[in-house]
């Protein structure tokens, strides 16, 4: 693993200092690790098992069923696992302002919230810096270029696709996939020790060590 960000050692300091910083003081301060994600209607194509059926199966060709994509911007609690997300057709400025706002609501009590993402240009957009402005709780943490072993929600996401998305069988049904996809995620709105232990903030990782901080 490599990363070109020549302030690598810096960042990673200042991450795991933040994250220890939520740790001695839950009550105050908050930190969450910000990605997005998208998925489309038809299933990447790869060789699958399945007893032969007793006829040919039609399979509908793209020109027939139009190949939609869904994108989800999400948050993972580094503390308790909880994931919060919103979804839409397209996912830009608009929307990550969306979830610093929905964020602030959600952790209301919170005196500061730290959010940990990458540097796609759309964080840094002029609309939203100034968005930040009227929110000042929320306190971006800028991961290095490059380094997505150091935003644990990347490892959800794998979750999602190894388990609903890969070969899913509903390219004919868009909404009953979408509502898979958010079944799936849903399961986590309340904190889950399993999926911190799943994306590596339990253990003995860095991260999970900075967790851990006295």
């Amino acid at each position: 693993m490599y990363s070109p960000d020549p302030d690598y050692l810096q960042k990673v300091d200042y991450l795991c200092s933040c994250l220890g910083e939520s740790a001695r003081a839950p009550d105050e301060k908050v930190f969450v690790f910000l990605d997005e994600m998208g998925y489309y209607r038809w299933p990447s194509a790869c060789k699958v098992w399945m007893p032969a059926p007793p006829q040919p199966i039609q399979v509908a060709s793209c020109g027939e069923s139009k190949n939609r994509q869904w994108r989800i911007i999400g948050v993972l609690n580094a503390l308790t696992g909880q994931v919060n997300y919103l979804d839409n057709y397209i996912v830009g400025r608009h929307k990550v302002i969306e979830m610093y706002q929905y964020l602030d609501c959600v952790y209301d009590s919170a005196k500061e919230i730290y959010v940990a993402q990458d540097n796609w240009s759309i964080h840094k957009h002029p609309d939203v810096v100034a968005a930040l402005e009227d929110l000042p709780k929320i306190q971006p943490v800028w991961l290095p270029t490059y380094s997505p072993w150091l935003n644990p929600i990347e490892k959800l996401w794998r979750w999602l696709r190894c388990d609903v998305l890969k070969m899913h069988r509903l390219a004919s049904d868009w909404q009953q996939l979408r509502n898979r996809v958010n079944s799936f995620l849903n399961q986590f709105a309340h904190g889950s020790r399993q999926l911190l232990h799943y994306v590596g903030l339990l253990g003995d990782g860095r991260l999970a060590k900075a967790v851990r901080s006295p």
